[in-house]
């Protein structure tokens, strides 16, 4: 493969000439996941750029920005075209049963699983100056649980019922501006869920001294229990500027899901795509070096034809649902 050429400072990348699942026509797929601050976008433009170099100009990748999962998953509902998006499996449960945000919202049974993500990290972000050191101290103190409607969103508010924090003064605001609202004392601190390291922190931890809250051995096991999706994550010290102890949090597993509209060429194109270039992605991004194929049995929905014939053609153990 010729080495990848990422521009992480794309905002949305009309990339063009990739080598075709067919020879017939052109085919333009877009690839969505979450906000330009976010990992996970990082994670969009690197593989449209490493689809554009493994084509020859017959697969047209847009990567476009995102509020979320919730979003994702509510356009896959109604989308045309080919559309990869990325999404934890458990926000597609939800979706098909109609609850939640997806109430009344119909046409997800035609969402097909591609390949895994990364999974994501939930990070406890908080202004150092507050001198805040567990969950449980956010109580009377203005946060940010999330971006506005996303999974974040539900995600830290369960985590809190899970966990009793309770008083919290939830501040409803988008997760983009998170970090001038901490800056600005707006906030004491805020939730991201994205793969680590995160550029928002990143960038955030360059410029003001912030912590993030270490879960206790009980507190994990106790969200661990609530939600067996959920597993244990460290994010090791030194990840982030003035990081000096690893951090205990949770993850959670993400996908990356399409749906019947992509044709199986191009499902395959793109998955074998993928896991043949995992390695030379990881080089540039270490957060592809834990993705293995053997995973693909968290992603809990059935698998795209294309895809699926890539993963037998590999002997990758299928579980019978999701044939």
């Amino acid at each position: 493969m010729r080495p990848l050429r990422l521009a992480a400072c794309a905002l949305a990348l009309g990339l063009s000439a990739m080598a075709a699942p067919s020879a017939e026509a052109e085919v333009r797929v877009t690839l969505k996941s979450a906000s330009s601050t976010s990992s996970y976008y990082v994670m969009m433009v690197q593989l449209a750029e490493m689809l554009r170099l493994e084509s020859d100009g017959e697969v047209l990748p847009t990567v476009e920005e995102s509020q979320g999962s919730v979003q994702n998953v509510t356009e896959a509902g109604r989308r045309e075209g080919a559309y990869l998006f990325t999404t934890p499996p458990s926000l597609l449960d939800t979706a098909r049963a109609g609850e939640g945000p997806f109430e009344g919202m119909t046409g997800f049974e035609r969402v097909r699983t591609l390949f895994v993500m990364p999974f994501v990290t939930v990070h406890f972000v908080v202004d150092a100056e507050a001198e805040i050191t567990d969950l449980t101290e956010l109580a009377g103190h203005p946060y940010i649980p999330g971006g506005t409607g996303t999974f974040c969103e539900r995600r830290t508010n369960r985590i809190f019922e899970v966990l009793g924090v309770t008083d919290v003064d939830a501040v409803d605001v988008e997760l983009n501006n998170a970090a001038s609202a901490i800056r600005n004392d707006r906030v004491v601190g805020f939730t991201t869920c994205s793969s680590h390291p995160t550029p928002q922190l990143v960038e955030l931890a360059t410029t003001v001294d912030v912590e993030i809250l270490s879960l206790t051995d009980e507190q994990r096991e106790q969200l661990i229990a609530a939600d067996p999706l959920s597993g244990p994550m460290t994010i090791a010290a030194g990840t982030y500027n003035g990081q000096d102890e690893d951090v205990q949090t949770v993850g959670v597993p993400v996908g990356a899901y399409t749906t019947t509209d992509m044709d199986d060429d191009t499902a395959y194109f793109i998955v074998k795509s993928f896991w043949e270039q995992r390695d030379q992605l990881a080089e540039e991004n270490p957060w592809w070096v834990a993705v293995t194929p053997e995973l693909i049995g968290l992603m809990g929905t059935e698998l795209h034809p294309g895809a699926l014939r890539y993963y037998e053609e590999i002997g990758v153990d299928i579980p019978q649902d999701m044939r």
